[in-house]
């Protein structure tokens, strides 16, 4: 191994990085526009920010990211990318949510025209773009008559869903409805948000004169996200480095991927920056893609004792409760479109992945909720009062990749992405949410919502 100096000694951190890369932020917008590949019948703002104002700095405040040096581990050294510091979300959902709110913030006061962002979500995007128009309105950017969100969540992440002004105000509930969607297949919010999107828009703008932001699209989180990498440039030693991330679509490690190459001005950029995936057995695809080129690749399971075992793949668990246990309702998408990128960026720049259970997490959480002790991260002494999975399943995974020895990189920097318990918020009471079976009665919801 090389003797590379440590990722960072001690706590680095940036306060409201969004409002301190302001500058950059708008150069990355601006080069952004020229890479959009929707259809152009869609509406989408136009990729600029509001003018600065100190309204724009106190909205942008809670995007605070910071590092902390973790532990050595088998002669590696695991540093976290602390993304969690926003209170009302405890996840990196709020970057990219705030700049979403402020482009429709920009379009508002160029236009004059109202906007409803309209997102699926498992459960966080939701609160996180909920919180950013809530705060729109809090700060003064915009009215409750001009912004507005509609979400659609699947039922199995309901009491994921973090209670607001937005839920709890009654006006506030029926102008930003969250719906929720009876179904065994969590990834249909996502088709009943396009087929809305598609078939209202054109008449809630002739109607009310209201445009429709269906706003779950790749690049509209990479631009939050490049804020990664200006930290990592600006605030910790150029070394390489392999970023890991517990992903769904691995949407932050995409941005993150999008900022080197701003910083650098290349398609591939050469700084030595791997990528390293880790998921859970609900939905290992992406994994399952780049060792396998399938996504339904499964290992070959043996009962023992009443456990799963294997030991022919170390990138699967070596021990499970169930061959497709479910970890975290967040990580929902299967056979997600940014597979073939990923895997594409890992095999030229270095990385891989791994997927995680229950049980190893579990095996592993004491250990982790003492690492995270002095990072102001505080993990519940009892691991079924966790409400948000994301933190414990990346560090259980590269700490399993390291003892299997699946890294070749010193430096691990873990993408905090989000944590949080039960006693970190209030879920949406039932009544405040509302229940749609189809694209009909959503369609209905965001009607009411605008009229």
């Amino acid at each position: 191994m090389t003797s590379a100096p440590p990722l960072t000694t001690g706590q680095v951190e940036l306060p409201a990085a969004l409002a301190h890369y302001d500058t950059e932020l708008r150069r990355v917008l601006h080069e952004t526009a020229g890479e959009e590949h929707q259809d152009s019948a869609a509406f989408v703002p136009r990729w600029e920010l509001p003018h600065p104002s100190p309204a724009l700095d106190a909205f942008f405040a809670p995007s605070t990211i910071s590092a902390h040096p973790l532990t050595e581990h088998h002669g590696r050294r695991v540093a976290l990318l602390h993304l969690m510091h926003n209170p009302r979300t405890r996840t990196t959902k709020t970057y990219a949510s705030l700049v979403i709110v402020a482009r429709a913030v920009a379009h508002i006061e160029r236009t004059g025209e109202r906007v409803v962002i309209l997102t699926p979500s498992s459960a966080n995007k939701a609160t996180a773009l909920r919180d950013a128009v809530l705060r729109a309105h809090e700060c003064g950017l915009a009215t409750p008559q001009a912004l507005g969100i509609a979400c659609v969540v699947p039922s199995s992440s309901r009491a994921k869903l973090w209670r607001s002004a937005l839920s709890d105000d009654p006006d506030l509930r029926r102008t930003n409805p969250l719906t929720v969607l009876d179904t065994a297949e969590p990834g249909k919010v996502k088709e009943l948000a396009r087929t809305v999107t598609d078939t209202l828009s054109p008449a809630l703008h002739r109607e009310h004169g209201v445009r429709l932001w269906h706003s779950l699209e790749l690049l509209n989180y990479a631009v939050a996200d490049t804020a990664r990498a200006l930290f990592e440039r600006d605030r910790l030693p150029a070394v390489p480095r392999l970023h890991a991330h517990a992903v769904s679509s691995a949407f932050g490690l995409l941005g993150h991927f999008h900022g080197q190459r701003h910083i650098t001005g290349k398609q591939w950029p050469d700084t030595s920056a791997g990528y390293f995936l880790v998921q859970h057995l609900g939905t290992p695809d992406m994994v399952s893609s780049l060792y396998h080129d399938r996504f339904d690749y499964r290992p070959s399971w043996a009962e023992r004792d009443g456990w799963l075992v294997q030991d022919h793949d170390p990138h699967f668990p070596r021990v499970a409760y169930a061959p497709d246990e479910q970890l975290d309702a967040t990580f929902y998408t299967r056979q997600p479109a940014t597979s073939p990128r990923m895997n594409e960026i890992i095999r030229r720049q270095g990385g891989g992945g791994i997927v995680v259970s229950l049980a190893e997490c579990l095996d592993r959480y004491p250990a982790v909720r003492s690492l995270l002790a002095s990072t102001g991260v505080e993990l519940p002494a009892d691991p079924r009062h966790l409400r948000e999975w994301s933190l414990v399943m990346a560090l259980t995974g590269v700490l399993n990749a390291i003892d299997r020895d699946l890294v070749d990189t010193d430096d691990i920097l873990v993408h905090g992405s989000g944590s949080y318990a039960a006693g970190d918020y209030e879920a949406v009471p039932e009544e405040h949410l509302r229940p749609v079976a189809d694209a009909g009665e959503l369609a209905l919801a965001v009607r009411e919502a605008v009229s």
